[in-house]
């Protein structure tokens, strides 16, 4: 294993990899979300103020899907809060998931880049409120009153990803970048290995069941199921200490 600078921080990427083997749908595998559900009807702002029912009952179903009984964080998610509580100049969590896995298995620094699916955010005030039922245009905002604006807080196509200056200040100044369970397809995450090549001085590493469009860019790589090879390169990790 490459030796990794243990004074400094590392900063992991996670996607829909990572929460696949807890029980939840991948966007974009074949068989994923996305193959069944045209983005532009359910995932943009045009598609909200076109058709708000339709978005909110998708939404609606992702997230009774998440809060599912047999919905849990796996091996992956417990290996990552190991890291965090071990790695002596800290960890970041970025992870561009919706889900809460990462949360519910003990991630404390963590930044979801494209929001949350248990809150729901006011476009009139911008207010943001935990949300565990259902939504619909008939919802008032707790904080400004205003009916018919409540919405998921995740990000929509077309929109901005969240703390976007946070994250790449962490990368130019990590000494490890870590990709989890991403397809390399979605911009600006795929972008973030690219950042730590051409702007930091980071070992940077793809973890996943399979190359990833940008895995040429990575500097090393490991393939398998999430649980397998994120439980062991963090053991590895940790070992060194």
């Amino acid at each position: 294993m490459q030796d990794i600078d243990t004074t400094k921080p590392i900063v992991v990427l996670t996607g829909a990899g990572i929460s696949k083997e807890s029980g939840l749908d991948t966007f974009r595998d074949a068989d994923g979300i996305w193959s069944k559900v045209r983005i532009e009807d359910v995932a943009t702002p045009e598609a909200f103020a076109r058709d708000p029912d339709r978005v909110q009952a998708f939404y609606n179903a992702r997230r009774q899907g998440l809060l599912g009984a047999n919905v849990a964080p796996n091996p992956a998610h417990k290996a990552l809060v190991k890291l965090e509580q071990h790695w002596p100049a800290g960890v970041l969590l970025v992870t561009q998931n919706i889900d809460d896995l990462h949360e519910r298995a003990g991630s404390r620094f963590l930044i979801h880049m494209h929001g949350e699916l248990l809150k729901a955010r006011c476009s009139a005030c911008g207010d943001i409120a935990t949300c565990q039922g259902d939504l619909s245009r008939a919802d008032r905002c707790i904080a400004c009153g205003v009916s018919g604006q409540v919405r998921p807080h995740v990000v929509w196509f077309g929109e901005m990803p969240l703390e976007m200056e946070r994250i790449e200040d962490a990368l130019m100044a990590c000494g490890l970048f870590i990709s989890i369970g991403t397809s390399g397809n979605v911009y600006p995450a795929a972008g973030f290995v690219e950042t730590v090549r051409q702007f930091g001085t980071g070992h940077s590493i793809e973890l996943n069941l399979e190359p990833s469009l940008g895995a040429s860019a990575f500097d090393d790589a490991k393939y398998g199921p999430a649980s397998e090879v994120v439980t062991a390169y963090v053991d590895d990790l940790v070992a060194q200490l």
